[in-house]
């Protein structure tokens, strides 16, 4: 089994590579050997994807929850997991920091960390806190005896918030302050991956969902270095499902089994 230490060193590598790389987000122990045994060289838990198996929306997750959850996925596979810590469950500054080194125990690699509070009269946390935030996460992970990747996101997109500047200025104070990986979700163009990816010079991670139509070479020449997919997959294995219920409840038949992946005897 691989150490903490050399899924580590293997996930900085992957963000020093040339080139972009995707990361695919499993929503439990299955889908993550599953993806490994596909070739995907890193993989990053989805809060949203692990919360729908819950029967939940997302940010109704306990830490304790996710601890455990990292820990499955972790124990499961035998490449680096970076683990979406939404706020980091708390909005102190301590509890930031303490979250960090908890999930670290889980055996990730890296996380990250946002600005959405999770408040909606107030769902953004205040840039000056914001970067409080990150920096305590920051310190937290360079406390550890391993290269903890950390990613800092704005949130402020995604959330109501449509202002590109706003986000790249905090992605610009996130960077500052010491985070290895910079995250705006909701970026929807090409040119707006490219307004970020030149206003800093930290690897960017980059939402796929919402660049539907790019491919991985055209965010690459944009300037992405990391791409993830967030709960899409765990979203897109309801299609089927979908579909194979309405067969059964309308047609009362079962054609959809014919062609249905084989799982592996071992």
């Amino acid at each position: 089994m691989t150490t903490q230490l050399a899924k580590a060193q293997r996930f900085r590598a992957l963000h020093d590579a040339d080139g972009a790389f995707v990361i695919p987000n499993p929503w439990d122990a299955g889908t993550a050997k599953l993806l490994e045994s596909l070739g995907f060289e890193a993989l990053a838990t989805t809060s949203s994807g692990f919360a729908h198996t819950l029967g939940r929306p997302d940010g109704s997750v306990s830490l304790e929850e996710k601890l455990e959850h990292c820990r499955a996925i972790c124990a499961a596979t035998d490449i680096p997991v970076s683990a979406d810590l939404e706020n980091g469950y708390t909005d102190s500054l301590d509890g930031i920091a303490d979250t960090i080194r908890r999930a670290a125990e889980t055996g990730v690699v890296g996380g990250s960390i946002e600005d959405y509070s999770g408040d909606p009269s107030s769902p953004i946390y205040e840039h000056s806190l914001a970067v409080e935030r990150v920096h305590a996460a920051v310190e937290a992970a360079r406390s550890l005896d391993f290269p903890f990747t950390l990613t800092a996101r704005a949130e402020g997109l995604l959330h109501g918030h449509a202002d590109l500047d706003d986000a790249i200025r905090r992605l610009q104070a996130f960077e500052a302050v010491g985070a290895d990986v910079l995250y705006a979700p909701a970026l929807r163009t090409l040119d707006e991956v490219r307004s970020v990816t030149a206003a800093v010079r930290k690897p960017v991670n980059v939402l796929a969902p919402f660049l539907s139509n790019a491919t991985v070479a055209e965010l690459a020449v944009a300037g992405a270095k990391r791409i993830s997919i967030g709960g899409a997959l765990a979203r897109a294995t309801l299609a089927p499902l979908l579909s194979a219920t309405k067969e059964m409840q309308k047609l009362g038949s079962f054609a959809w089994t014919n062609d249905l992946p084989r799982f592996p005897s071992s």
